[in-house]
C-alpha cells in the first residue's frame, strides 16, 4: 500500500525535522520543495536564478513553476510506494493541480505560536560549505560560527533574518493556511500540535503515528 503524506504548517514550524523521522519510519522518501528550488538555484540555471530573487524577498514562487518541479518529481521511481511531500502544495491552486497527478492520503497540519516560529527560524544557522544546519540555542555548533562537520563558516540565509520572516507568515496566512481548510474540506487533514521543544520531538511523532497507523 501506497502512503502519500503532505506536510502542512507554517515555515519554522518543524516539517523538515519531523519529515526526516517520519521517512525513516516508514520508508518513503522525503521530499522537500525547498531543496527543489536549493537545487535548481545551486546550478544557476534561468529558473533557478528567477527562483533566487523571489525566495530571497520572502514570496512564493509563482505556482505554474512548483507544480511542474513537483509533479517531475513525484514521478520519479523511489515514489511508488509513497512520500512525504514538505513545502507543497502552498496555494489553493497547487492543492487542486496535485488532486489531479497525485492521490493524497493524508495532510498533516502543524501548529505552533509566531513567537516560537520566530525563534526557531531566527536562530538557525547554514554551513556554507555542507549545508549542515545549527541553531543558536537548541542545537549549537561546538565552536561558535563553526560547523561541527566540515568546519565551514555557519550563516544566516537571507530568508530567516527577523524582517523576512514576519513577511514569510504574513504571506502564509494570506495564502497558504486556506490551503489546510481546502484539504480539510476533502477529509485529509490531522491537525498536530507541534509547540514542544526539539528535545520532545518524539512527543510530536507519536501524535503523527497514531493517524498514519491506520493508514498502512
Amino acid at each position: 500500500m501506497t502512503l502519500n503524506i503532505v506536510l502542512l504548517g507554517p515555515p519554522g514550524v518543524g516539517k523538515g525535522t519531523y519529515a526526516g523521522l517520519l521517512s525513516k519510519k516508514y520508508s518513503i522518501p522525503n521530499i522537500s520543495v525547498g531543496d527543489l528550488f536549493r537545487n535548481a538555484i545551486k546550478n544557476e540555471t534561468p529558473l533557478g536564478k528567477r527562483i533566487k530573487s523571489i525566495v530571497s524577498s520572502g514570496e512564493l514562487v509563482p505556482d505554474d513553476i512548483v507544480i511542474e518541479l513537483v509533479k517531475d518529481r513525484l514521478n520519479e521511481p523511489d515514489c511508488k510506494n509513497g512520500f512525504l511531500l514538505d513545502g507543497y502544495p502552498r496555494t489553493v491552486p497547487q492543492a487542486e493541480a496535485m488532486m489531479t497527478f497525485k492521490k493524497v492520503d493524508i495532510a498533516l497540519n502543524f501548529v505552533a505560536p509566531d513567537e516560537e516560529i520566530m525563534s526557531r527560524i531566527g536562530g538557525r544557522r547554514t554551513c556554507s560549505k555542507c549545508a549542515a544546519i545549527y541553531h543558536v540555542k537548541n542545537i549549537p555548533p561546538k565552536v561558535e560560527g563553526v560547523c561541527d562537520k566540515c568546519k565551514g563558516e555557519l550563516i544566516q540565509r537571507s530568508d530567516e533574518k527577523p524582517d523576512v520572516i514576519k513577511n514569510r507568515l504574513e504571506v502564509y496566512r494570506q495564502k497558504t493556511k486556506p490551503v489546510a481548510d481546502y484539504l480539510r474540506t476533502k477529509g485529509l487533514v490531522a491537525d498536530i500540535d507541534a509547540n514542544y521543544p526539539i528535545a520532545e520531538v518524539d512527543t510530536i511523532i507519536a501524535q503523527v503515528a497514531k493517524y498514519l497507523d491506520k493508514l498502512v
